[in-house]
């Protein structure tokens, strides 16, 4: 009996395990689009991801969850380390307000309010005409690695949610890195030079 009970045990366990790792793997960026801009390289992206139970539960609560979609941009260099291009965040903060019953969703200066958690998420994964380098940054003509990842910031959870996301996978939510090539982002188009009409006689 002991036996019987010790491997039903086990394989309860091994089923959870492989639960949390299939959902980890359904967290991804599935597409991204980085393209040229008069203001400079805007990135378009496609997140697939699903809250855990407990973050939901936490939110719910009233605690804030705080997003980052991380965007690096790399040139390599056979004679040296790669140099990093750009290197940049767009936070994302979800919250719920009892009161209101509502979500909302926070990026920047835009906010907007959803009511409910399905539309307030489907915002979040779907990002479009984020400006990532303005026309300041220097691109040399050779071809870049882009890079991509979606995930919780854990470090602006309150502090004991950070000690539970330390040793739990319930409070914790990443996608892998989406790496792409992009070709030679050095030839953006031209900004549209605007001039006042001319009067007559002059």
């Amino acid at each position: 009996m002991r036996r019987i009970a010790f491997l039903s045990r086990f394989l309860l366990l091994l089923a959870c395990l492989c639960a949390g790792s299939a959902r980890g793997e359904d967290n991804e960026i599935r597409e991204v689009a980085l393209r040229p801009t008069e203001e400079g390289l805007v990135l378009d992206a496609e997140i697939a991801f699903e809250l855990t139970p407990r973050l939901t539960e936490v939110l719910a609560g009233g605690v804030a969850l705080y997003f980052a979609l991380d965007f690096d941009l790399e040139r390599g260099r056979w004679y040296w380390f790669d140099e990093k291009a750009v290197s940049t965040k767009l936070q994302m903060r979800l919250s719920y307000h009892p009161l209101s019953r509502q979500y909302r969703l926070s990026t920047g200066l835009l906010q907007r309010s959803f009511d409910s958690l399905d539309e307030a998420l489907g915002a979040m994964k779907h990002v479009r005409g984020w400006l990532v380098a303005d026309r300041t940054v220097t691109f040399s003509n050779d071809d870049y690695q882009g890079s991509v990842r979606f995930r919780l910031d854990t470090a602006l959870l309150p502090k004991p949610f950070q000690l539970s996301a330390l040793t739990g996978r319930d409070l914790q939510l990443e996608t892998p890195w989406r790496r792409f090539t992009v070709r030679s982002p050095k030839h953006l188009p031209a900004p549209v030079e605007t001039r006042e009409p001319r009067s007559a006689g002059k």
